[in-house]
């Protein structure tokens, strides 16, 4: 098969067969991993005004996690959206565990929605259409909004746009995308870095671990927080060519150098066979194991907000 786009070290999702014995064949024999599809979490309600002014020039990031991989981003007087997708459920009859952080009615004025790439959990065309902001993505997403009035920017890999005062950089992550029967790696998967006066903000999109760490934190040095996945790993025979487990997670985030770690993709879907809140139980093990501060490490509640700046 021709794939359009592969990864930094030129693989590209499983072959069909590896996708049968995993979502078939080891179900059917009884080797997945079972537990169950809902977990507490915890939750806070946010305040719409105070999200209604975003930070100024000089007063760094408000990050606020709404669930998965949705968060908003606000800094220089701009609130951004990456990854929203903040409907009961996902294609595949996949529910909500927890309500998004902020319902669509409260959200701020968005100056332009980030798409790291074309999953049905990361790009959910009906929260898009009617937040009604600008999108930005990879090489390839126009195809997805044609039907609408929403500008598209593409970018290709380390390529930049400004979002007002913003500058939105694409960055690589080793992952794939597909969202029909015949566009496999037919549009670009990445993640953003958001850079304003006075924050340096990365989101990875969906990734497995992989080199490009390295490379990311060498080209945006001061990186204020990383937004990284923790969950959705089991098993790993099949999970690991495209999703990070919480000890790998730590792995990028001393790679990167950032300042503050916040984790994401995790709790709001049951997408693979571990437990929904084993994730932050993994990483605060790992997280101790290395004996590393507690200072830097978030796992927000949904809803919650935290505020990152230069130092």
């Amino acid at each position: 098969m021709s794939l359009r786009f592969k990864n930094l070290d030129g693989s590209g999702p499983h072959p069909l067969s590896n996708i049968f014995k995993w979502a078939v064949g080891d179900k059917l024999a009884g080797k997945r991993r079972k537990s169950p599809g809902t977990c507490v979490m915890r939750r806070v309600e946010p305040d719409p005004a105070v999200l209604a002014s975003p930070p100024g020039p000089g007063e760094g990031a408000r990050l606020t996690w709404l669930g998965h991989a949705s968060w908003l981003v606000q800094l220089d007087g701009v609130s951004l959206l990456i990854d929203p997708v903040l409907r009961d459920s996902i294609p595949g009859f996949i529910r909500r565990n927890v309500p998004p952080g902020v319902p669509l009615g409260q959200l701020p004025p968005i100056a332009a929605t980030l798409v790291s790439h074309n999953h049905f959990d990361h790009l959910d065309l009906p929260t898009v259409r009617q937040v009604g902001a600008p999108v930005v993505g990879g090489l390839g997403l126009t195809r997805y909004f044609q039907r609408t009035r929403l500008a598209v920017t593409e970018l290709d890999w380390w390529g930049s746009t400004r979002v007002g005062p913003v500058t939105v950089h694409f960055v690589p992550a080793q992952h794939w995308s597909r969202r029909g029967l015949k566009d496999i790696n037919e549009t670009l998967w990445g993640g953003f870095v958001v850079e304003g006066s006075s924050a340096r903000v990365y989101h990875s999109g969906d990734t497995a671990y992989f080199d490009g760490f390295h490379e990311i934190g060498r080209r945006f040095p001061g990186l204020d927080a990383a937004l990284l996945p923790i969950g959705a790993y089991d098993p790993e025979w099949f999970m690991s060519k495209q999703h990070m487990n919480p000890e790998q997670a730590v792995r990028a985030y001393e790679d990167l150098k950032a300042r503050h770690f916040l984790a994401m993709h995790w709790g709001t879907f049951k997408l693979t066979d571990e437990p929904l809140d084993e994730p932050p139980q993994r990483l605060d093990a790992e997280w101790k194991r290395r004996a590393l501060p507690a200072e830097p490490l978030h796992v927000l509640a949904v809803g919650e907000s935290l505020s990152v700046r230069q130092g």
